[in-house]
């Protein structure tokens, strides 16, 4: 039953940017939770240079078919020229049965496993 369920990984620059994007994503119905974790540090290379970076963390609860949505609303409403948006299969039949039963039931679109790419609509 809990198949196709996700955790999308999203790193901002702040916590206001993360409170927009997060607060966009559940009341468009494509995230049933946003989790916010502020004091992230980041370690990357970008255009040459070794960045260090004070980040925000969002963990996204939602299902496989609003994967594709949340990526390009995510792209939209973000600073970063490429955010990092990565998407975590929950494993099936593990955890809290009446937390998995809400979390389906708060998102806007049905769970399907049409085995569709879930970047395209």
């Amino acid at each position: 039953m809990f198949r196709n369920l996700r955790l999308i990984y999203v790193t901002t620059k702040n916590r206001e940017e993360a409170r927009a994007i997060g607060s966009e994503l559940v009341k468009e119905k494509l995230a049933a939770c946003v989790n916010i974790i502020d004091g992230m540090e980041s370690i990357y290379p970008w255009e040459g240079e070794i960045q260090n970076d004070k980040e925000c963390i969002l963990i996204v609860k939602t299902t496989y078919s609003n994967v594709g949505r949340i990526t390009r609303r995510v792209k939209e409403l973000h600073s970063y020229d490429v955010p990092c948006v990565i998407s975590l299969n929950l494993a099936e039949q593990e955890g809290n049965k009446e937390y998995l039963d809400w979390l389906v039931n708060s998102v806007g679109h049905p769970i399907h496993d049409s085995g569709n790419n879930p970047n395209e609509e």
